[in-house]
């Protein structure tokens, strides 16, 4: 399942810095962190992405009750480590049936967050009002985060975005009514400082939410 680095706004071929430039070079959104090819679901590779990660790698801890750790993207190069993550988790629904759920730490600027909610990006700009009161609240590292939640989105899902850590912090739900997580005050924990717990995440199968 290995492959090519790709852009992680839009998923286009990126060029590898060269004699004419020293960044991750996209057609159309020039200058990006490349998004590094996915592998299946796993302690080893979960581990190594933690490791390597300059940003938060979001998790909910403990997992909900039937839900399962189901893959990792991230985007940056060797040089610079990641500067954004995305992990996804699945299971039962709030309401019933099967939901799955996307958290991303990134940067300002990358844009993996504004693609798994499907927006334009890379960041939510106008789109939220962080003068109006939060649409939600989660525990992120131990420290209350409001979320607000995002208009404008496809109505396959619903999506969530705030700041934790400086950064920018997604919560991207499928279906759309999965969105409910959101309400039973998740708590979050940065993989980063887990340690040996790590070993105790359930896996499940790649979710295809993390490659679309």
């Amino acid at each position: 399942m290995r492959g090519e680095p790709s852009c992680p706004r839009c998923g286009g071929r990126v060029r590898a810095p060269g004699l004419f430039s020293d960044t991750w070079q996209c057609d159309t959104h020039g200058a990006v962190h490349p998004l590094q090819p996915v592998v299946p679901p796993s302690i080893e590779a979960l581990a190594v992405a933690v490791a390597r990660s300059q940003v938060p790698v979001w998790m909910p801890w403990p997992l909900p009750v039937g839900w399962l750790y189901t893959g990792i993207a991230h985007a940056g190069d060797d040089l610079s480590g990641a500067r954004a993550t995305a992990v996804a988790c699945s299971g039962p629904g709030p309401l019933g049936g099967f939901g799955e759920l996307v958290l991303v730490a990134e940067e300002l600027g990358v844009g993996l967050g504004a693609r798994y909610a499907g927006i334009t990006g890379p960041d939510p700009g106008d789109a939220i009002s962080l003068d109006k009161p939060p649409d939600a609240k989660l525990l992120a590292a131990g420290r209350p985060t409001p979320m607000w939640h995002l208009p404008h989105t496809p109505d396959d899902r619903a999506v969530f975005v705030g700041e934790a850590m400086g950064l920018w912090i997604w919560a991207v739900a499928w279906p759309e009514r999965s969105g409910m997580l959101m309400y039973d005050e998740l708590v979050l924990t940065d993989l980063r400082d887990a340690g040996a717990e790590l070993e105790l995440l359930p896996c499940g199968a790649l979710s295809p939410r993390i490659l679309s």
